[in-house]
């Protein structure tokens, strides 16, 4: 406790870090405020009941960082720029210049990288502001809107988005943390007192025991969620010695340390976008007024409301998400060549390619603990939800994934800011 206030007035007392952490916490603020800003025409009694009985737009709400339930201006959150940035990802697979781009140009390459992700985050919040407008008329909850008011409000919800993107970047290169992350948790966060307030109004004091052991499995899952995320396995590594003059440099030993999670909470954030894009595709053709393009969307939808089928499509998009951001971000044969032309060599092991292959089993072994550990922990509160009918439990089970993984995140970026002070 005592290192935890030391370590907190080093902090503050820091000029840089306190900058920081107020710029930061700003981004948020203004944030909230943007997510209380509602578009025109909206009919709240309306909205209000649509989201308390639909499960599906209650989980797009969470990922929308809670300016989905107000209609607000920044009703799309950070969605695009998270699909945007899928598409990009998956377009390394197939094609080698952008991966190249991607892995081998640098700090310049990657600029570019995440330009076109920019770029191609403004048509998909287009068509997800349109596809959003005609749903929510064809409940009812928005009124008939002439051609110009269409136009308006399109372009104000695709501004707002983009505004979002713009914070979230804000925040991760002049801020503490990930800006993305972090902005999906103060969404979740800002929605958790109407969340406990709506379980203790429909609290049945007939089914005590089943809060007691949801509660009791709560806190297993963040128990478990630390220690997945804080695990590593160390991988020795010696450096050769080199004489130079009369003096010896080199010889010593030390590890590099592998990840149990090395992609956090990233494959969680991605899988929710996958499985939300086209479910609401889906249930915009559904109101179209083509009878054959309503029945297939019916029929699709029908299929993904099915629990088992979500459930199973969820867990394998997280683990193979797991395996595909831990591949993309962390290369073995980089690792391999930086090693060596730093002099450095696991004991037991040749330089180049058998350290690359030696590094990337060791990984594969490591990633697919993880990826099995996220997979559960993400339909846990799904496969509880169908034990006790309690609908909450789905989606507050993810949003208390994404926030535990958040916050553990962003300790250890403050600590990395404090040891950097401190050195």
């Amino acid at each position: 406790m005592k290192n935890f206030f030391n370590k907190f007035t080093l902090v503050f007392q820091d000029q840089i870090l306190r900058k920081r952490i107020f710029l930061t916490l700003g981004a948020l603020i203004l944030f909230r405020v943007l997510s209380a800003v509602p578009i025109t025409g909206v009919d709240r009694g309306r909205l209000t009941q649509f989201f308390s009985s639909n499960e599906f737009f209650g989980l797009l709400n969470i990922f929308s960082g809670g300016g989905l339930a107000q209609l607000s201006i920044v009703m799309l959150g950070v969605g695009p720029y998270i699909t945007g940035s899928i598409i990009m990802q998956l377009l390394t697979i197939m094609s080698p210049k952008l991966k190249e781009m991607y892995q081998e140009e640098g700090q310049a390459g990657r600029r570019r990288f995440t330009q076109y992700g920019r770029l191609l985050t403004i048509p998909l919040a287009l068509i997800q502001a349109f596809s959003f407008i005609k749903i929510l008329q064809s409940q009812q909850i928005l009124g008939v809107l002439s051609p110009l008011q269409l136009t308006v409000d399109l372009l104000v919800i695709t501004a707002g988005s983009v505004l979002l993107m713009w914070i979230g970047e804000l925040i991760s290169e002049y801020g503490i943390g990930n800006g993305v992350s972090l902005i999906i948790f103060a969404g979740i966060v800002a929605t958790l007192p109407a969340t406990l307030g709506q379980l203790a109004f429909s609290f049945d004091a007939s089914q005590l025991p089943v809060y007691l052991a949801l509660t009791a499995i709560s806190l297993l899952v963040i128990v478990g969620i630390v220690i997945i995320t804080e695990a590593e396995r160390p991988i020795p590594v010696t450096y050769a010695k080199q004489v130079r003059g009369n003096k010896v440099y080199g010889g010593t030993s030390t590890y590099l340390p592998l990840r149990i999670n090395q992609a956090g909470v990233i494959p969680i954030i991605f899988a929710l976008s996958i499985l939300l894009f086209p479910q609401m595709i889906l249930t915009f053709l559904q109101n179209t007024d083509s009878a054959s393009l309503k029945s297939i969307a019916t029929m699709l939808l029908g299929i993904l409301a099915n629990s088992w089928f979500y459930a199973i499509t969820y867990f394998l998009l997280v683990f193979v998400f797991t395996y595909f951001y831990t591949a993309v971000t962390f290369d073995p044969d980089q690792i391999s060549t930086n090693l060596q032309k730093n002099g450095a060599f696991i004991p037991g092991v040749r330089p180049g390619k058998s350290t690359s292959d030696h590094i990337a089993r060791i990984l594969t072994r490591l990633t697919l603990v993880g990826a099995l550990f996220l997979g559960l922990i993400a339909v846990l509160p799904l496969i509880m939800s169908g034990l006790t009918g309690i609908t909450a439990i789905s989606v507050g089970g993810t949003s208390l994934l994404i926030v535990v993984s958040v916050v553990i995140d962003l300790i250890k970026k403050v600590d990395a800011q404090v040891s950097i002070r401190e050195y």
